[in-house]
């Protein structure tokens, strides 16, 4: 499992519905081939991971319908919004992601896109669905671990 260290890295979006729909169980690090208007559009935030997934075709790896908006001052340069675009992995890498999905039936889910040094990059994630009761247990559990940190504040004031 790889983590990501602090130095130079500037979140620009999160995908948080991706907690809530997954188990995670391994992350990764993935650079991203944009065009010249894409990455000036995300310098300025103009990204939404929702409803996103990496898939793997002949050997290599694609991020399908992450939405960035087109740069304003982009005119004929632009291109389409959420056209798939390539992910780059080493190739031992993608050929390890390739086996746990197929034999596991993990999803690949985008996490986060973050600049680091420069560059964009795509924190994917190992995840396996939750079912609706899953779902309804973890948000009981934050509701109770919400109601605990409010009575231990009260009681420290």
């Amino acid at each position: 499992m790889k983590t990501m260290s602090n130095k130079g890295t500037k979140v620009i979006a999160r995908n948080r519905k991706a907690t809530h729909d997954y188990h995670i169980e391994e992350t990764f690090e993935a650079g991203i081939v944009l065009t010249g208007t894409e990455i000036k559009s995300i310098r300025q935030g103009k990204v939404n991971l929702q409803d996103s997934y990496a898939r793997i075709d002949r050997g290599e790896l694609f991020i399908v319908g992450m939405h960035i908006s087109p740069f304003e001052q982009g005119n004929r340069y632009n291109v389409d919004p959420t056209r798939t675009r390539k992910l780059l992995m080493r190739k031992k890498e993608i050929d390890k992601l390739l086996g746990v999905t197929k034999v596991k039936g993990l999803t690949l889910i985008p996490l986060d896109l973050h600049l680091r040094n420069g560059f964009a990059k795509v924190q994917l994630a190992l995840g396996r669905g939750k079912k609706m009761y899953d779902k309804r247990a973890t948000s009981a559990k934050r509701d109770a671990d919400r109601m605990i940190q409010r009575k231990l504040k009260e009681q420290n004031a």
